[in-house]
C-alpha cells in the first residue's frame, strides 16, 4: 500500500470518530449538557496537535524552511477557520436537535462533494470533467441518503 494511503485511512478513522466522541464528551458534562464546553476542549486539542507538533517538526526535524510568506499564511489561516467553523457547525447541529447517527452521515458525505466544487473553483481543470465525474457526485449523495434512510435505530 502506498504510504500516503495510511494517512488517508487515519484521517477517515479520526474524523469518523469525531462526532460520536464529541457527543459523548458533551454528555459527560452532565446536566445541562456541555456541547460548548466540549468544543472548548476540542480547541485545546487543536492547539496541542496543530501548533505544537508542527513547531516541533519545523524546529527539530527541520522538515521545511522557516519561511512564512504573507499570502500563504493568510490562505492557510482561512483553511483553519473553515475547519474550526465546520467543527462548530457540528456542535451547533447537535445542540439544535441533530442526532449523532444523522449529522456525521450528512457532513461526511456532503463535505467531499463540497470539496470537489471548491477545488474546481480554485484549480480549474484544463477540460470539462467527464460525465462519470458528475455521476460519482450523485452516487455519493445517494449513498448518504441510503445510509440515513436505513440507519440502525
Amino acid at each position: 500500500m502506498k504510504p500516503w494511503l495510511w494517512f488517508v485511512i487515519g484521517t477517515i478513522v479520526f474524523w469518523g470518530a469525531y462526532v460520536p466522541t464529541i457527543h459523548t464528551g458533551q454528555l459527560a458534562f452532565g446536566t445541562p449538557k456541555g456541547p460548548i464546553r466540549a468544543f472548548l476542549f476540542v480547541g485545546l486539542a487543536y492547539c496541542l496537535v496543530a501548533v505544537i507538533v508542527p513547531l516541533l517538526l519545523l524546529f527539530l526535524a527541520k522538515t521545511e524552511p522557516m519561511v512564512f510568506p504573507g499570502r500563504a499564511m493568510g490562505i492557510s489561516t482561512l483553511a483553519g477557520v473553515f475547519g474550526a467553523l465546520g467543527a462548530l457547525g457540528i456542535i451547533l447541529a447537535m445542540i439544535n436537535g441533530g442526532h449523532p447517527q444523522v449529522v456525521p452521515s450528512l457532513v461526511f458525505a456532503g463535505a467531499p462533494i463540497m470539496s470537489v466544487f471548491v477545488n474546481l473553483a480554485l484549480h480549474p481543470p484544463a477540460s470539462t470533467p467527464d460525465w462519470r465525474f458528475y455521476g460519482g457526485i450523485l452516487l455519493a449523495a445517494a449513498g448518504a441518503a441510503l445510509v440515513l434512510k436505513y440507519k440502525p435505530v
